[in-house]
């Protein structure tokens, strides 16, 4: 014989029941909070998750004892209650109690038509979801009649060899049993898990009293919400169906809108006292509940029920609007309202999006590598790229992997796509520094850059000129012209950012490059640019003539000529770049790249640059050859270029220093930021600083103007952490480089690692990738070690991370922590720096002190 669970095992919800969301689910204590606001919810038994565990495991409850609650001729409904809505569950059933006795009272009662409606829903719900028959045995047309009911009952007695279960106790048992093993299902289970809920997840189950909804006049079922799920503006938006249950009446045709409506009647004309009465209750829920609801409602013969109610299901964009409302209205604070918005579903603001409920047609799937989305014609170069947006039309650049000179093709283009790469690659870079939709490391298309086809998975071509649409967000490659949906930059945006920025204590730059990106970062409200990499400043067509003239030259004389005509153009883009910034602090990465990077490939490539430097093509292609290097990663960049050819550094010094002094005179007096990439050793630090003091004093006596600066280190490589404190005591800061710092302490190519880091995350090499979280145990340690050196050869010098994961929640904890100063990010990734900080600050209290 089974062991009866307990009768304590079920609680009958009222004002002063103990339930609880962690115990009953959400849906349970939001039926009690509801419950004490006076609000009409028919009676309500709750099952915690320990009851229905114990059902799904085969033990009985005593279902009468249940019912007992709910008069001598109970009808109810079951509905799931976990403890989280998005982690779903099975769904709801109705009018269990009904039967072939209740059948005839209904009638009676009702008439024939809303009795037979009633048992036949029943039926097909118990024998499709209870039972586990053929749907396709039981279709409910729109009028039932009394032959119709006896072929249903007659069907599940041919199925199952058994009369269809007339006694109420009995089927609810049935109920509760399905109910509770589908949660338990591994299906459910992964389903559930995929959505974020934990393994050991529960299931509360809620039993409630029938409200027919069927019947006399007026009779019927609805729902009703007051705010936009789109947008999150104010807006009551439902539907109400006569003369049915649930939640009918939003898929249903024929069903009523809620407020007057020119395309037919409306609920508000048709019972103007319910819909006031549902007006009050949207405000009652919206401050008592402190939350956008959504109500369900059933209307019998005139009377008002509520039988439900549930957060509004939105968009990130509503959710940011109506978290911003209600602490406006002083209903939440504004801490909350910072809470309820995660920093990374900024992104989806901040960028165009794919409509979600637009149909996809998936050609491949790559790495989303910088988000947002973009439709246009596929083109397979740079010349390409201009020449499009010089027509007007958009354009989606396709390559296998971008290079320096591709920029100015990324800049003409609505999106990028590779071949090849990773989080960390020079696509996904640049893309996300200029707010460009991009999928990079789409491994499974064969690219045809001889003929600029494409060959997607399934076979299926694609050639220049086609429209395709990329979502950076998800790394999906879309076929054709996709809806999207643009940014969501509003008041409320910018207001809850505000309030985050009062409670973060952690500051917040951006990597900018140039002008156009460093009016993003102050649109953003960055605190000042943490790296600016030069070389981008190059690759315009007049200036990396020059710049390759200066690589062809053949002495020193001869770089410093070329390098002379480049002063006067990067004094320009930096003193833009200064009053762009009004004075905030501004940090110039010195010239990183290896030379070949300026060099182009191919023999039309150099027969071109051949005659433009009117070189022979053999010279120009011995020179290339020269500087070509078997990991140019590794080899001739960063200071390596300012010690061995130390005159490419002083010609950027001093294009700092009289820029500082130009963006100076009209405004703020300018403190430039010095740093000097990849630095292994201390020494190399001292060449650097020596000359470009000595550059300093030269423009001081050529100019006559006063300016100060400051000089520090790019830490990017192991041994300049391991080695901080002997090489702080020569800076005013350290900022650590960890897209770099990732590679080398790893051994992994961040444009290659794409390939396999897929299998290995799958496989749990790695919990994720490293160029896109940080790794906080291993490259992490290497932070803390260099920041606690770094502090002890120098106790006031100023600490930042200046990587790509510097806009990662994650990252911004760990250098909160750690004491950094301030971390750097791209512009399109400031606002969501921003947010996280403030998560940061409100979820882990005071900030350490720093050591």
């Amino acid at each position: 014989m089974q062991k009866l669970v307990e009768i304590s095992e079920f609680i009958v919800v009222d004002p002063t029941a103990n339930v609880a969301t962690h115990t009953h689910g959400g849906r349970a204590k939001c039926l009690q909070r509801l419950i004490r606001l006076d609000l009409p919810v028919p009676q309500t038994v709750a099952l915690p998750f320990t009851t229905v565990r114990h059902i799904a495991s085969g033990e009985e409850i005593d279902t009468q004892a249940i019912l007992d609650h709910f008069g001598e001729a109970p009808l109810v409904s079951v509905r799931p209650s976990s403890e989280d809505p998005d982690w779903g569950g099975p769904g709801a059933i109705l009018n269990i109690g009904m039967n072939s006795a209740r059948h005839a009272e209904y009638a009676n009662l009702l008439g024939h038509e809303a009795a037979n409606k009633l048992y036949a829903r029943f039926i097909t719900t118990y024998s499709v979801h209870v039972a586990h028959l053929d749907p396709d045995l039981f279709v409910i047309e729109d009028e039932i009649s009394a032959e119709t009911l006896h072929a249903m009952l007659d069907t599940y007695e041919e199925e199952t060899d058994e009369t269809f279960p007339q006694g109420p106790a009995y089927q609810l048992t049935g109920v509760l049993r399905s109910m509770a093993r589908a949660w338990e299902g591994t299906t459910a289970r992964l389903l559930r898990q995929a959505r974020g809920a934990p393994a050991d997840a529960g299931l509360g189950l809620v039993v409630q009293a029938m409200a027919p909804g069927l019947g006399p006049p007026e009779s019927g079922s609805g729902v009703i919400q007051f705010a936009e799920p789109t947008t999150g503006m104010p807006q009551i938006t439902g539907r109400y169906l006569s003369q049915s249950q649930g939640r009918d009446a939003l898929n249903a045709e024929g069903a009523l809108y809620l407020t007057r409506d020119h395309r037919g009647i409306s609920l508000e004309e048709l019972c103007p006292q319910v819909f006031e009465t549902l007006l009050g209750y949207g405000r009652v829920c919206r401050e008592q509940l402190r939350e956008e609801m959504q109500i369900e409602f059933t209307l019998d013969g005139g009377n008002l029920s509520v039988l439900d109610a549930v957060r509004i299901a939105r968009s990130e964009r509503a959710n940011m609007r109506i978290a911003v409302s209600l602490a406006e209205d002083g209903i939440i604070s504004r801490e909350d309202a910072i809470l309820r918005v995660q920093p990374r579903a900024l992104s989806e603001m901040l960028h165009r999006q794919v409509d979600a409920a637009a149909p996809r047609d998936v050609l491949a799937r790559g790495v989303a590598a910088s988000p947002g989305a973009a439709t246009g014609r596929l083109v397979f170069n740079s010349a390409d790229a201009q020449a499009s947006a010089a027509r007007g039309e958009p354009c989606i650049l396709v390559r296998r992997e971008t290079s320096p000179e591709d920029i100015r093709g990324m800049h003409a283009a609505q999106g990028v796509l590779t071949e090849r790469g990773g989080m960390t690659s020079h696509a996904a870079v640049i893309a996300r520094g200029l707010g460009l939709p991009g999928v990079v490391g789409v491994s499974d298309i064969i690219l045809n850059r001889k003929d600029n086809l494409i060959t997607l998975p399934d076979g299926r071509t694609l050639k220049a000129g086609d429209i395709v649409t990329i979502d950076g967000t998800t790394g999906q490659i879309l076929g054709g012209d996709v809806p999207l949906l643009e940014p969501a930059l509003d008041d409320a945006f910018r207001t809850l950012l505000g309030w985050a920025d009062q409670v973060r204590d952690i500051a917040v730059r951006a990597n900018a490059d140039t002008p156009a990106e460093a009016k993003v970062a102050r649109a953003f409200d960055a605190e000042g640019i943490g790296l600016c990499r030069t070389e981008h400043m190059f690759f315009e067509g007049d200036r990396m003539i020059v710049m390759r003239e200066m690589i062809f030259a053949e002495n020193t004389e001869g770089r410093k000529a070329a390098l002379e005509r480049l002063v006067p153009m990067q004094v320009s883009d930096l003193t833009d770049l200064f009053k762009i910034m009004s004075g905030l602090p501004v940090c110039i990465r010195l010239l990183d790249p290896p030379l070949h990077e300026f060099l182009p490939s191919g023999r039309d490539a150099l027969r071109d640059l051949a005659d433009a430097l009117d070189l022979s093509l053999s010279k120009v292609t011995r020179r290339v050859e020269a500087l070509s290097e078997f990991n140019p990663m590794l080899g001739l960049r960063g200071v390596r270029l300012g010690v061995t050819m130390p005159e490419i550094y002083e010609a950027q010094a001093r294009a700092i220093f009289l820029a500082a002094i130009a963006a100076s005179k009209d405004g703020e007096s300018i403190i430039p930021e010095i740093m000097i990439p990849l630095v292994s050793a201390r020494r190399e630090v001292e060449l650097v600083s020596e000359r470009i003091k000595a550059v300093a004093e030269a423009v001081r006596a050529e100019t006559g103007a006063e300016f100060n600066y400051r000089l520090g280190v790019m830490v990017e490589t192991p041994r300049a952490a391991l080695r901080a404190e002997e090489i702080a005591p020569h800076c005013a800061f350290l900022s650590f480089g960890t897209n770099d710092l990732t590679q080398m302490a790893y051994g992994l190519s961040r444009d290659d690692a794409g390939r396999f880091m897929g299998a290995y995350v799958n496989q749990g090499v790695f919990p994720e990738d490293p160029f896109h979280r940080l790794d906080v145990e291993g490259v992490g340690e290497l932070l803390t070690l260099g920041a606690e050196r770094g502090r002890k050869g120098k106790p006031e010098i100023t600490l930042s991370i200046c990587g790509e994961h510097g806009g990662d929640p994650d990252s911004i904890s760990f250098c909160r922590d750690a004491g950094f100063d301030y971390v750097s990010c791209s512009p399109f990734r400031v606002p969501v720096a921003r947010l996280a900080a403030a998560h940061i600050a409100l979820t882990d209290g005071p900030r350490p002190k720093r050591p």
